[in-house]
């Protein structure tokens, strides 16, 4: 009796998983039926809003359904991402994180609501934004060599300004003058526009900054590039000598975003979810598009980007430890 109990028994389980696996995979296959939630770690008109919006316009396509873009600024991310990783994790919220995100944030804060890696799943990556490296005009820096030789020469003097203490604009110019045994003063400012500013008035010597919003300013002729990353010059800066030919050892300057949802999303939504984003990167509008705004796709696995952004932790963590940069 106790065996044929004990037989019953493993059946009843045996069928409950299959008929939850079979939930489950009618589930994705009626994905989406609702609206999907694209949580936004940045306010409108940001870089991360104007990449969420084009996202959420073709995965609505791509997925027959509604997109619905939620923006969420707040403590460097801290906000959208502990909203994410509450969520239940069926495909119905998703979020554009970035390398930050991931891979500084739990080096910067004491206390992370989150697991940064764990408490996800990643779907796919999506962008990455071009850096540029530029000097004030009243620096005399003309060029990178320029900049080299006289930051060796004047230990200390030369100044770099950042969008704020832990930023990567602030992480990136720490990196390259890690990487050249360079003493570098750090001036931060509260945002990329009033430290863009400060280079431009001659008030600071050096910023590297994301390609897009310095543009302007060197096309006017108001700063110097001295270099640009990414894995090809720019159209626009073809005279602009690329990081990695200037200093080949130095680790590539990320500024990725990626597409991401809570902890334990079925793989059958996630493969939707990433078919959409595929779709996006190789539509040639789509393409056009991001290049103007210097935005590189950046098409990909779920795994790669996974792994890319615990690489990449293990770089930065690093820095961030040595530097003793953190927040409450």
């Amino acid at each position: 009796m106790k065996q044929h109990a004990g037989v019953q028994r493993r059946s009843l389980v045996t069928m409950a998983v299959l008929a939850g696996l079979g939930a489950r995979a009618a589930q994705a296959q009626d994905y989406p039926s609702r609206p999907v939630r694209l949580v936004i770690p940045q306010g409108p008109g940001s870089g991360a809003d104007a990449t969420g919006r084009q996202l959420a316009e073709f995965m609505a396509r791509a997925l027959n359904g509604s997109v619905v873009v939620d923006n969420k600024p707040g403590a460097n991310g801290v906000l959208a991402s502990s909203i994410v990783a509450r969520e239940r994790p069926d495909g119905y919220t998703v979020f554009l994180t970035s390398v930050s995100l991931t891979s500084f944030n739990q080096y910067l804060y004491k206390k992370l609501p989150y697991d940064p890696i764990k408490d996800f799943t990643f779907i796919a990556p999506v962008v990455d934004a071009s850096f540029m490296v530029i000097a004030s005009q009243n620096s005399g820096i003309k060029s990178w060599a320029d900049f080299v030789a006289k930051a060796r020469a004047e230990p200390g003097k030369l100044t770099y300004a950042s969008a704020g203490l832990g930023n990567s604009t602030h992480l990136y110019m720490e990196k390259i003058a890690r990487d050249l045994k360079l003493d570098l003063r750090h001036i931060p400012y509260k945002g990329a526009g009033p430290a863009l500013l400060s280079v431009v008035s001659g008030e600071t010597d050096l910023m590297c900054v994301v390609t897009v919003t310095a543009l302007p300013q060197y096309e006017a002729g108001a700063v110097v590039a001295l270099a640009q990353s990414g894995e090809k010059r720019a159209a626009r800066m073809p005279a602009v000598p690329l990081i990695n030919e200037l200093a080949p050892r130095m680790p590539a300057l990320p500024g990725w975003y990626a597409l991401v949802g809570p902890a334990g999303m079925p793989p059958e939504v996630v493969q939707k979810l990433s078919g959409a984003v595929r779709a996006f990167l190789d539509d040639e509008s789509t393409r056009k598009k991001l290049n103007e705004q210097f935005l590189f796709p950046i098409p990909g696995t779920s795994e790669q980007i996974l792994a890319r952004a615990t690489q990449e932790s293990r770089i930065w963590g690093e820095l961030i430890k040595s530097l003793d940069v953190s927040f409450d």
